[in-house]
This record gives C-alpha cells, sequence and structure tokens, in this order.
C-alpha cells in the first residue's frame, strides 16, 4: 500500500492552502515540483497519515536563513519520527524520511539542509551507500550517523554510537561542528 501525501501552498498571509491529495512519493514530489513551479509561495508536502513534511520547495530566504534544516533518514517510520519530534520542540525544520530511494526521491529538488542524520537500523552497506551519495550531491552538507556499538560509518562527518537518540549530541553537532562525546 503506498502512502497517501497531501501538498500544500502557503498564501502570502502565511495560511497552509492544500492543493492537492495524491499516493505515492514520487507522485507527491512530481506534483510538488509543479506547483513550485506555478508560483512562488512556499510550498510543502506532508504525509497524510504521520502529518510529517517530506518535503519543502520554495523556502523564503528570510526563513531558510534563521532555521537549521535537518533531513533525518531512518529505516523504522517510527524511529523518524521519535527524532523529529525530538529536535522540533529546540527550533529545528526536520524532515523525516523511510530508506534511501524515499530520501533520493525527495533529495533531488537540490535544496540543500544543514544536517543529514542517517539511522542506525539497516545493513552497514545500505547506510555507507547513502552517506556516500549525500556527500556527492550535497558536499557542503554535514552527516551525522547514528551507529550501533563497534560500527562507524566512513564519509560521515559525524559517528554517534547509540543506544538511542541523543537530541543534545545532534544539536552540539549543529552548533560547534563536532559532537559532545567525540565520536
Amino acid at each position: 500500500m503506498h502512502p497517501v501525501y497531501e501538498i500544500f501552498e502557503v498564501l502570502p498571509n502565511g495560511v497552509p492552502q492544500r492543493m492537492t491529495v495524491v499516493t505515492g512519493l514520487e507522485l507527491a514530489k512530481s506534483k510538488l515540483d509543479k506547483l513550485a513551479c506555478q508560483t512562488n509561495n512556499e510550498c510543502f508536502a506532508k504525509d497524510a497519515k504521520t502529518r510529517q513534511i517530506v518535503a519543502h520547495m520554495n523556502v523564503p530566504p528570510m526563513k531558510r536563513r534563521s532555521i537549521k534544516r535537518i533531513f533525518v533518514i531512518s529505516y523504522h517510520e517510527q524511529a523518524g519520527l521519535q527524532r523529529a519530534a525530538l529536535l522540533r520542540p529546540h527550533g529545528y525544520d526536520v524532515v523525516s524520511i523511510v530508506d534511501n530511494q524515499a530520501a533520493k526521491v525527495v533529495l533531488s529538488s537540490g535544496e540543500p539542509d544543514d544536517l543529514f542524520i542517517v539511522g542506525r537500523a539497516a545493513p552497514e552497506e545500505t547506510r555507507r551507500e547513502i552517506v556516500a551519495w549525500l556527500k556527492a550531491k550535497y558536499p557542503r552538507g554535514k552527516i551525522l550517523a547514528l551507529n550501533p556499538p563497534h560500527q562507524k560509518i566512513p564519509g560521515a562527518d559525524y559517528n554517534v554510537k547509540q543506544k538511542g537518540f541523543v537530541c543534545a549530541d545532534a544539536r552540539n553537532a549543529m552548533r560547534t561542528g563536532r559532537t559532545k562525546r567525540g565520536w
């Protein structure tokens, strides 16, 4: 079963207006791209079930400069939702996607993010592959890899060993360029 996505345009008065509802991430991305070409207003796609924003387009420059954007690639939906819920109250704009293919679809627009977080639940090779792809596509982007014990992902700017997601480590990496524990 394919997820359902809602496509929104933020009107000049700041109110988001739902423009359409589609099934499947690739169709949602296509509709969002088309809408973004037709307007200068901010547009976004939201997962109808989780209510999570999965893609932004036409983000106003002032908003873009004032809010740090984090793109979370998780391999279990609940883990991504939890990470997003932990980061948003600290002022971050968080997009959470499940699996590498979905991440590539959403990131194809080329809108830069400040930090990419790669979850720990996938096999090491899957995580290495997305880190390499992110480095090639976004050479200036920072990548935080959440790792099980005794694993490190080459190419990631930050490798954090964890049992659960540590919000302070991600905030510290965003602020200082290194993790609190030096991983």
